[in-house]
């Protein structure tokens, strides 16, 4: 068996506990893992093992802003849409009526805002709940109206 030389190594005890944590799990002593992560960090392929992290991490990053880009473009249509309708649909108030209509979109803003905010505490977002729908009435499942 080969001699082992004893070194004393401080650690801060946040990380200690998961290394006695990770010990436990792998049923090796503390002062193994120790070794192991030693060894990691000074052999000549650390530098491309963390570099395929990167990698992966980076990967999951450009699929997770793609999908942002996707719902984002979403979003930009289905407003320019609204806008599109409202504008074509909704005629012109005259002066007598600016005032009430004034008072009623104040208060259905409002109305707008707390449902929001329902909608919001829910964590149940719009753009799932529209892929939800989309894929249902793909499958041929029932409408959700």
């Amino acid at each position: 068996m080969p001699s082992k030389t004893r070194m004393n190594v401080y650690f801060e005890p946040e990380l200690l506990k998961h290394v006695e944590a990770l010990a436990l799990r792998r049923n090796v002593s503390k002062s193994s893992v120790i070794e192991a992560a030693v060894a990691s960090f000074l052999s000549a392929d650390a530098s491309e093992r963390l570099e395929a992290v990167f990698a992966r991490r980076m990967d999951r990053i450009d699929r997770q802003i793609a999908g942002m880009d996707e719902d984002l473009a979403i979003m930009g249509e289905t407003l320019a849409l609204f806008i599109r309708f409202w504008l074509t649909v909704t005629p012109p108030l005259p002066d007598s009526a600016q005032a009430s209509a004034r008072a009623k979109g104040v208060e259905r803003f409002e109305g707008f805002l707390q449902s929001l905010g329902r909608k919001l505490a829910t964590g149940d977002r719009f753009l799932r709940e529209l892929s939800r729908d989309i894929d249902t009435r793909r499958n041929g499942g029932e409408d959700p109206q």
